[in-house]
């Protein structure tokens, strides 16, 4: 069996969007991809729509959380996504990434459980298809 590849999205606060893109992309590409998330200042909080959305979809794991850019700065990424514009601009340089890119979405966060709906389709229509083209087509 092929190795997976390593994919890290990143946001700034790893609440929302960078959360939901990881559940997506380990649901949708996990035969050739493996996602992590992590934010440049992690809130350490999973936002609850967010979640609540992706448990709904069964997309949900309980190993998803908010986590820091230092717990995974040491690790080896095929690719790394910045999805928020303000993580572009602070993204660290990651020693061990082959390929660096920035795919943004718009933050839900604080409005209707209908935009977390549209931002999930989003990056799903969007991101999976450069994730999968990218990583998986041998």
């Amino acid at each position: 069996m092929k190795q997976k590849k390593e994919v890290l999205i990143l946001c700034t606060g790893n609440s929302c969007r960078s959360i939901m893109a990881e559940a997506l992309i380990n649901v949708k590409l996990g035969e050739c991809v493996h996602a992590q998330s992590s934010g440049v200042k992690a809130s350490g909080k999973v936002n609850p729509t967010a979640q609540a959305l992706l448990q709904e979809k069964g997309y949900w794991r309980d190993s998803y959380h908010s986590k820091t850019i230092e717990t995974v700065l040491e690790s080896a990424f095929d690719l790394v996504i910045t999805v928020c514009d303000a993580a572009k601009e602070t993204c660290p340089m990651f020693p061990k990434a082959v390929k660096t890119m920035h795919i943004g979405f718009e933050d839900p966060s604080g409005k209707a459980a209908e935009e977390y709906e549209k931002t999930l389709t989003l990056i799903e229509n969007e991101l999976l298809p450069v994730i999968e083209k990218e990583l998986c087509e041998y």
